[in-house]
């Protein structure tokens, strides 16, 4: 029965409060209702308005009417402190499986009116900023991400209680925020082979002790580099110049590896990529059904952890 109203909530939601990138806080928008504090506010005014027509006090009366005029007035205040924010999702950065997500939005007041004390959460995670009028303000959210794939955060909690603490104003909005989680990078068993014939270009031709020629001598260049024994017979200040190793190239096969659950085969491909891109060795990835070429650098990088990170998910969840 519970899941079965959460369930009739859920799509409830999802009607009056439709997913977008950007949002606009209206009348539709927002939900108000009386705090802790406000519940006890009116117990005491009920109180005091007893007391009053118990005693016939006119002080009495005037007391609990104008104590509750504010109340009245401080409902148009709450309220209009969310009315008409602008909420955008800007994104949030790739993690790897059990990090904190970093979540970037921008708010924006568009208006005259500014917005105080603006509370943004979501379960264990959330932040209290302020909007000036007619400006913008980014923040940050994180949330504890999950399992390989895309993450979605759910709904973002907006609520405050300015200025009086009294009632409660709220919102739920759905800025379709995402982010891509990569596979926890784990050292695994040592691969079967490393793909076209080993390491193509394995070692390297010419070590740090291969002198290989000489230039002019440049602001900078390290002290041990430099030609001192011809600067002592009087020779130009130049700088020796040494042969640099061959770059290895390496495959990331998923067949490297005969043991293992797929989670725990991709956490080692990863591994392995994280190490190899820190090398600067070229290396491509080849998994069922997809291959990617030799590459290096940080854009190379980004796509094989990608790779990893949306294999063998649906198609709609790989877009």
């Amino acid at each position: 029965m519970r899941s079965r109203v959460r369930d009739r909530y859920q799509r409830w939601l999802s009607k009056r409060l439709p997913a977008e990138s950007s949002v606009v806080l209206k009348n539709r928008r927002l939900f108000i209702f009386v705090s802790k504090a406000g519940a006890l506010f009116l117990a005491a005014l009920l109180l005091m308005l007893l007391t009053a027509i118990n005693y016939q006090n006119n002080l009495a009366y005037g007391l609990t009417f104008w104590l509750g005029t504010m109340l009245m007035v401080g409902i148009h205040h709450t309220h209009g402190n969310l009315l008409n924010l602008k909420l955008t999702g800007v994104g949030a950065p790739a993690v790897f499986a059990g990090q904190q997500a970093e979540f970037q939005l921008r708010l924006d007041a568009g208006g005259k009116r500014a917005h105080q004390s603006v509370r943004l959460s979501w379960p264990g995670s959330e932040c209290c900023i302020d909007v000036p009028a007619r400006d913008t303000v980014n923040v940050k959210l994180y949330h504890r991400v999950g399992e390989r794939g895309w993450f979605y955060p759910g709904r973002l909690r907006v609520e405050t209680c300015y200025p009086l603490g009294l009632l409660r104003c709220w919102s739920f909005v759905d800025l379709q925020l995402r982010a891509l989680v990569y596979p926890t990078p784990i050292p695994g068993p040592p691969p079967r082979s490393q793909g076209l014939g080993g390491d193509e270009g394995g070692g390297s031709s010419a070590g740090d002790d291969d002198l290989s020629g000489f230039r002019d001598y440049r602001p900078g260049d390290s002290p041990r580099t430099i030609d001192w024994r011809g600067y002592a017979r009087e020779q130009p200040l130049q700088t020796r110049l040494f042969a640099q190793p061959q770059q290895q190239h390496h495959w990331l096969d998923w067949k490297d590896y005969d043991s293992g659950t797929e989670a725990q085969r991709l956490s080692w491909l990863c591994h392995r990529a994280l190490i190899l891109d820190a090398s600067g060795d070229e290396y491509g990835l080849r998994l069922s059904g997809l291959e990617l070429p030799l590459g290096r650098g940080d854009r190379h990088r980004e796509q094989v952890l990608r790779a990893l990170a949306l294999f063998g998910l649906a198609d709609t969840e790989a877009s």
